[in-house]
């Protein structure tokens, strides 16, 4: 999880550079499959993120934030779910 990390932070500062590619990277939303669609953009500018990447690090972290809670399992509080890194990476995206 932690290289996705770094990778989206690059992305970020990309982005943060070329308003073409964060136009494109907020665009992916209006695509019918959103994800594939980012990870095809990040491949053409360098930056090698895949799509299960995304997917697994959201779990992970979910997964990490409920064994962290009272020992895990059924006493743990209602988490709302996994992370989704791919909207948290365009709502930040948003603010630049």
């Amino acid at each position: 999880m932690n290289e996705l990390v770094e990778l989206l932070d690059e992305l970020q500062k990309k982005a943060k550079a070329d308003s073409i590619l964060r136009e494109k990277l907020l665009q992916t939303r209006e695509n019918p499959n959103p994800i594939h669609a980012f990870c095809e953009i990040c491949h053409a500018y360098g930056v090698s993120i895949y799509e299960m990447d995304l997917a697994m690090a959201g779990e992970e972290f979910y997964a990490e934030i409920k064994r962290s809670t009272n020992g895990g399992g059924e006493n743990s509080p209602a988490l709302e779910g996994e992370d989704d890194f791919y909207e948290l990476f365009l709502a930040a995206l948003e603010n630049i």
